[in-house]
């Protein structure tokens, strides 16, 4: 999983307090990252209609539905895209010792374990809201942590 999920998901909380779009700068300063790389994950993001892109002077970025209704897994598939964590390269019809492909016709223990983690994954992501881990935030550090990164948003903006 790229950083750009960690990126992404700390966008999309930090959009569950603020009633105003955000800009993609404003919000790479408040993490202290780059906003280059940053402005890839909101297109992502945006591409897998999360958020949406608010063009003028007070433009930005908001969350394009009820964060209850986002997904972390929604949040993975839009930026590093839908495919499977783990691709069996069938490794066992490789080498010296190499299994003929006839043999192979059902997956290899490795490969039955990597898909049952992967849907247990997906299962978790996809049972996990945007609005959870915000409450996440309040639980981990007050109820004033996201009203505050509300009033910087609001008092840092230009």
């Amino acid at each position: 999983m790229s950083g750009g999920v960690e990126w992404a998901l700390h966008c999309c909380v930090v959009l569950t307090a603020v009633d105003e779009p955000v800009p993609a700068a404003r919000l790479a300063e408040l993490h202290d990252v780059s906003p280059s790389y940053l402005a890839k994950q909101l297109q992502a993001l945006s591409r897998g209609g999360l958020v949406r892109s608010v063009q003028g002077k007070a433009g930005g970025y908001v969350l394009t539905r009820s964060a209850d209704l986002i997904t972390v897994l929604d949040v993975v598939e839009a930026v590093d895209g839908p495919g499977p964590a783990f691709v069996c390269t069938e490794i066992r019809q490789r080498g010296p010792m190499a299994t003929p492909p006839e043999s192979c016709t059902a997956p290899c223990a490795i490969t039955r374990a990597m898909a049952g983690a992967e849907r247990a994954w997906r299962d978790a992501l996809r049972a996990t809201s945007v609005a959870d881990l915000a409450r996440g935030v309040k639980s981990d550090y007050g109820p004033g942590a996201l009203a505050g990164i509300s009033t910087w948003l609001s008092a840092t903006e230009a």
